[in-house]
């Protein structure tokens, strides 16, 4: 029977009584579902599932979309790899939301844990609508109907920067120009308002001046961030944790490296646009 145990009164809850091996009828899917809007990000341990596994509870919430930066399990197109080790470094460490550079940013990512270092490598979580709900009423009102531009190039600018990193990437930055999203969102199944800006992905307001976008992104990303809106993920082998990237963000530790760290991701694609 599922179970859930909130890890913070604001996001987070680990899942007790699943399989992950075993087929997801519709009761536990509409339970998993009710959950993952609830609690925002969902954290199973000891599960020691296939790619094919991870598939099937991706494919309960919608169509798995692959990430066009990263390499993937073969025979699973949608199943990225996310490795690091002494030669290959992480490189993003920056709170953000998944692909919001996409016109229809993703529902949400189910990240599973393959090898894990001894110590470090955690991942912190963080709610956008207790981030909206803890703005000023004031605060609130300026920003309601303002838009922000969200950028693929921006966001991968260090990788592009590279030897090669334009040939690898090129065409991830000519099919993902910016994008606008409201800096406002409202989630589409629990009507909660949602605070939809990121460090890594968006790059200014518009319709206000550069300095003034700069100012109130620079407060809206400290805003975010703070502990009270946020939990902490230490990961271990067979762990997965599903996110709702509707009404979260996250930021990987990398205090690990040059220790080895293996996970594999689905990404599912957005339910409608924005």
């Amino acid at each position: 029977m599922l179970k859930l145990q909130p890890v913070t009164a604001t996001i987070g809850a680990e899942v007790f009584g699943v399989d992950l091996t075993q087929p997801i009828d519709d009761a536990l899917s509409d339970a998993l579902h009710a959950a993952l809007v609830e609690h925002q990000v969902l954290f199973f341990r000891d599960q020691h599932i296939e790619p094919a596994d991870h598939l099937a509870l991706a494919l309960r919430f919608g169509d798995p979309v692959a990430h066009p930066a990263y390499p993937t399990v073969p025979g699973y197109p949608v199943v990225n790899v996310l490795e690091n080790n002494e030669a290959k470094p992480p490189k993003i460490d920056t709170w953000h939301t998944d692909m919001t550079f996409m016109e229809r940013p993703p529902l949400g990512s189910i990240l599973r844990a393959i090898t894990i270092p001894g110590s470090g490598g955690d991942t912190l979580f963080a709610s956008l609508g207790a981030a909206y709900q803890s703005l000023s009423d004031r605060m609130q009102r300026y920003l309601e109907g303002l838009e922000a531009y969200h950028s693929f190039a921006h966001g991968f600018r260090q990788s592009l920067a590279e030897p090669g990193g334009l040939e690898r990437l090129g065409d991830a930055v000519r099919d993902n120009p910016p994008r606008r999203h409201p800096v406002i969102r409202t989630h589409p199944i629990s009507g909660a308002k949602q605070l939809f800006v990121n460090r890594l992905f968006t790059t200014h307001l518009i319709g206000v001046g550069e300095r003034e976008s700069a100012a109130v992104l620079a407060y809206l990303y400290d805003h975010l961030e703070v502990p009270e809106h946020t939990c902490r993920l230490r990961w271990r082998p067979g762990t997965l944790a599903f996110w709702d990237n509707r009404s979260t963000m996250h930021r990987p530790v990398n205090d690990f490296w040059p220790a080895v760290r293996i996970m594999q991701r689905i990404t599912i694609a957005g339910d409608r646009p924005i």
